[in-house]
């Protein structure tokens, strides 16, 4: 099943309540899928200054003295937010993959959740309740955010089966469906440089957006594409740095309802997800038509 929440602010006043609109809209949609959930926040980092967000299952052991450690490695001045399992260390913009490879040697076990300068990700097996508890969801602010509640049909229940995913710089995908094509997909992609992590089909459509984006795309034409080279039955609700997309395959089986207002634009599963929202009962509100793509820019 899985359910799907999204938010694009128009309005900055709105800002600081980011967090905990989406929260409430993910908590909605707690029974399509209880097995885990995530959240997706474009934030901002401070100026010329990137964001690793990292995952841990000894948060005690891994992040003791990360901070320091990584400074001294990278030679540069490293922040660290620890929250629950997650960390979000923020290290000057041109040392970020100076940064990640010393992780990789530092903490091995440590996974990656997003790399970029405004993205921060957030997932772990649970309840939403559960999982934006823990992580304070509710209080973050930002300028646009994804969530995801799952239920697992195709892969294990884990931390890193969860979504959203994250393939590239300031880029996230959730999906509500199933994917037939994922496995050559899988191996284009490790062809052209692209690596998937897990067997979760959602992560291929996460590195086929990447990959088209890295090679010039922008993110609606990206989304164009899977309409071409995707197989199988899906909802895509996608994040970058600057921008907020919806697609449906050709069929669109899967639930979907759009709003839109002079302050927000926000996606939900179910119209349920979107009832607390601010000014909807003077929204615009549609399905999303089978394979078309609806994108916006900041």
């Amino acid at each position: 099943m899985c359910g799907i929440v999204g938010l694009f602010l128009k309005d900055k006043s709105l800002e600081p309540q980011l967090g905990a609109m989406l929260t409430e809209m993910l908590i909605t949609m707690t029974d399509r899928g209880p097995d885990s959930a995530g959240i997706a926040i474009y934030g901002g980092a401070d100026d010329g200054a990137g964001k690793i967000t990292v995952q841990s299952p000894q948060p005690e052991k891994d992040f003791a003295d990360l901070d320091r450690e990584l400074k001294d490695a990278i030679g540069k001045p490293v922040g660290m937010v620890i929250r629950s399992t997650h960390a979000v260390l923020e290290v000057p913009v041109d040392q970020v993959e100076a940064a990640r490879s010393a992780l990789a040697e530092l903490r091995p076990g440590l996974k990656v959740m997003s790399v970029g300068d405004s993205l921060e990700i957030y997932k772990e097996v649970g309840l939403p309740k559960d999982v934006a508890s823990r992580f304070e969801l509710a209080k973050m602010r930002g300028t646009h955010g994804i969530g995801h509640t799952r239920m697992a049909t195709e892969s294990a229940v884990t931390t890193n089966g969860a979504h959203p995913f994250s393939t590239g710089s300031d880029q996230c995908l959730v999906h509500n469906g199933s994917l037939s094509n994922h496995s050559s997909l899988r191996r284009m992609l490790a062809h052209e440089g692209i690596y998937t992590e897990t067997m979760n089909d959602t992560e291929v459509g996460a590195a086929y957006l990447t990959w088209r984006m890295k090679n010039g795309a922008t993110l609606g034409e990206a989304l164009e594409g899977t309409l071409e080279d995707l197989d199988g039955f899906f909802t895509f609700v996608v994040g970058t740095h600057d921008g907020f997309g919806v697609v449906r395959d050709p069929i669109a089986c899967k639930p979907a309802v759009m709003a839109e207002t002079d302050q927000y634009v926000a996606f939900g599963s179910e119209y349920r997800a979107l009832v607390s929202l601010p000014g909807i009962d003077t929204a615009r509100v549609w399905e999303p038509e089978p394979a078309t793509v609806y994108f916006w820019n900041h």
